[in-house]
């Protein structure tokens, strides 16, 4: 949820002009916590919660690469962001773990 509220106010720093990718990226970030929450609901179906993490993982995947498009292309400055990348980068080692954990 830290990571949903960071990507939320790093894409406040993005033009207006880029309003597609600024959805596109928050909805990315959102689909992360809101996958695991649906797949724990589902308790009694352990091949639900699976899948459901490794959608979170799919979607943490895709939210990396759209801001690493936003730094490349100049539309955000990663030093103006540092909260952010910190949390993906440890969103991505609990889901990771979290995934092993359920194989």
């Amino acid at each position: 949820m830290s990571l949903v509220d960071a990507v939320l106010a790093t894409t406040r720093l993005l033009p207006r002009v880029e309003f597609d990718l600024k959805r596109q990226i928050n909805r990315a970030a959102i689909s992360i916590p809101s996958n695991i929450a649906e797949g724990w609901k589902r308790k009694g179906r352990r091949l639900a919660y699976q899948n459901h993490v490794s959608i979170a993982m799919g979607s943490q995947a895709e939210l990396e690469t759209q801001l690493e498009i936003c730094f490349r292309n100049h539309l955000l400055d990663p030093a103006k962001c540092p909260d952010t990348i910190a949390l993906l980068s440890r969103a991505d080692k609990l889901i990771e773990r979290l995934h092993d954990a359920l194989y």
